[in-house]
């Protein structure tokens, strides 16, 4: 055990667990982590134990996870066969790591330097410019003890704004040519740009957008319902992943 990153008040579950491990709870930044792991079990049968916490009581500001996530979000996953465990925080950053320590045939990433770079902005895109005007959104609409219509309104137009910008991607509007995923040549490949971005815009009636605010947007619906459809996804954001 190391005793820098560990105390009494560490889940025995965290502190004693083997090789990779996730702390998470299941809300779009969880899924996006979740959601990738399963890819790789399917494709390289990887392992990994998981851990799942509240942040409703927020247990994500407790000492015991600050010292592996000072920012206090989740997910975190801490790398135990590293000495002394490493630890990574930031989704986007999850995704990348992930996808060097274990996607060895690059399933959903790129060897293509363009390629790979053109993942990566849609990757920080939305990282950058999506989740946090949705999370705003959500915010503001879902759980303001008070309803300020200002802020509500601008960041439900920011969110329709960036909901744009990936419609004009996929639908090929300057290319000529619709794609089925955001980065890749042609058609496009599913990579980590796409489970970065998929599990916030999939939740967008619980955010507050209704379909019809939605309705300019069909190629993102139809992006939407096709990852929707993969096995490891359904298990990402499935029961394994919800609080007992």
């Amino acid at each position: 055990m190391s005793h820098s990153l560990y105390t009494d008040e560490t889940p025995a579950s965290v502190k004693d667990a083997k090789g990779l491990h996730l702390i998470t709870q299941s809300t779009p930044n969880g899924q996006k982590v979740q959601i990738l792991l399963e890819e790789l079990k399917d494709v390289y049968k990887i392992t990994w134990t998981t851990t799942l916490i509240n942040i409703m009581t927020n247990e994500q500001k407790k000492d015991w996870f600050l010292r592996l996530n000072p920012n206090g979000r989740i997910p975190v996953i801490v790398d135990n066969d590293q000495s002394p465990p490493f630890t990574v925080m930031e989704t986007s950053a999850e995704l990348l790591y992930l996808l060097k320590l274990a996607d060895k045939e690059d399933k959903f990433g790129f060897t293509d330097e363009f390629e790979r770079n053109q993942c990566l902005q849609w990757l920080f895109f939305w990282h950058g410019s999506g989740a946090p005007y949705q999370g705003q959104t959500n915010h503001f609409s879902n759980y303001a003890k008070e309803k300020i219509p200002y802020a509500i309104e601008r960041f439900k137009n920011e969110t329709l704004r960036v909901y744009g910008v990936l419609e004009i991607h996929l639908s090929g509007k300057y290319t000529g040519e619709p794609r089925d995923y955001l980065a890749g040549k042609g058609k496009g490949k599913y990579s980590v740009a796409d489970i970065g971005t998929w599990p916030w815009v999939k939740g967008y009636a619980f955010s507050g957008f209704t379909d019809d605010d939605v309705k300019p947007f069909p190629h993102l619906l139809k992006w939407i319902d096709r990852i929707a459809e993969r096995p490891a996804v359904k298990r990402g954001t499935g029961d394994d992943y919800k609080q007992k």
